[in-house]
């Protein structure tokens, strides 16, 4: 593993315990400039972990608070009159930075969604006339909770396919929770230092997206997603009333990038079935739509993922 990845870690240890999948998947993002959705239960340091590692690699960093009323002007910006120059000049809006937290994504309703759609797609964001390009790196980091069920808006398909993984956020152990109790009670928390720059983590993207995938890997991911779309191929019919739609492609695509990324932070140079088994629910569990049965019955993704690992044959 790179040294500025232990540092880095190192740096958010100061001020957040525990939550080692959370801060893995993050890191995973930026070394693949992926987009991750974090679901979990309000007090789980999910702003708190973001918001460190971005001071660890010195990047510009804006959070922005879901809410029924939001706009699309909110977030990407808009044209404004001076009066003074009689002309319209643009304000542009908090995604115009390196780290966007959308926080409770699901609070906002569907044109806030479509509006980040282009921003995550593209990389670049249109105010009125203009088109103008982000900087690089860019990541939406966004954050919603599982258990509200009022004043909440499902994400569209096609936002969710736009997200690399969806990383499910726990409670922390017993030991853990008790340190985060001392810490806060007792005001202990160390300061967040930077530890590495953008030039930085460009090469260690670089080192990591250099990470061998040896060919029988590559037909492993694509078995694993086919077995969402045709279940009954690989012998899995008990599953195929449970779903409507299969992963799309970018679960190939991200599954291939993630499994390099988590290889790399492991320390390895090349990617074995363990890490495609370790990330295949993070990229597929928010791609497979279940169908109105397997809601009925308290069938999760999950749960369908889990049979689809065992069913396909591992290089």
């Amino acid at each position: 593993m790179s040294q500025i990845i232990t540092d880095i870690k190192k740096e958010i240890g100061k001020v957040v315990i525990g939550q080692d999948r959370m801060i893995e998947g993050l890191l995973a993002g930026l070394l693949c400039r992926g987009h991750i959705l974090l679901e979990g239960v309000p007090g789980l340091a999910k702003t708190t972990t973001v918001n460190a590692l971005a001071k660890t690699l010195g990047l510009d960093f804006k959070r922005v608070q879901f809410t029924p009323d939001l706009l699309p002007s909110d977030i990407i910006g808009t044209e404004i009159y001076d009066p003074t120059h009689n002309n319209f000049k643009i304000k542009k809006g908090p995604i115009f930075t390196n780290l966007l937290l959308a926080d409770e994504i699901n609070r906002a309703p569907a044109k806030v969604q479509s509006a980040l759609l282009e921003v995550m797609q593209e990389r670049q964001a249109t105010i009125g006339d203009e088109s103008f390009k982000l900087d690089l790196p860019f990541l939406v980091l966004a954050t919603q909770n599982p258990v509200e069920q009022e004043g909440v808006y499902e994400l569209p398909e096609a936002q969710l396919d736009r997200f690399m993984m969806k990383v499910v956020v726990g409670y922390n152990t017993k030991e853990e929770e008790l340190e985060i109790a001392r810490r806060v009670a007792n005001d202990t928390f160390g300061t967040i230092e930077q530890v590495a720059s953008i030039e930085d983590l460009d090469t260690i993207r670089k080192e990591a997206m250099e990470v061998h995938l040896d060919e029988e890997i590559e037909k492993y991911i694509v078995e694993l997603v086919f077995a969402t779309r045709e279940p009954k191929k690989y012998g899995l019919e008990e599953i195929e009333n449970y779903i409507d739609f299969g992963a799309s492609p970018r679960a190939s695509i991200d599954m291939y990038k993630a499994s390099r990324a988590i290889a790399y932070l492991k320390g390895q140079d090349f990617v074995s079935p363990i890490e495609i088994a370790y990330i295949a629910k993070e990229v597929l569990r928010h791609r497979v739509i279940l169908s109105y049965e397997a809601e009925a019955e308290g069938i999760t993704q999950d749960q369908i993922i889990e049979k689809i690992l065992k069913a396909v044959p591992i290089p």
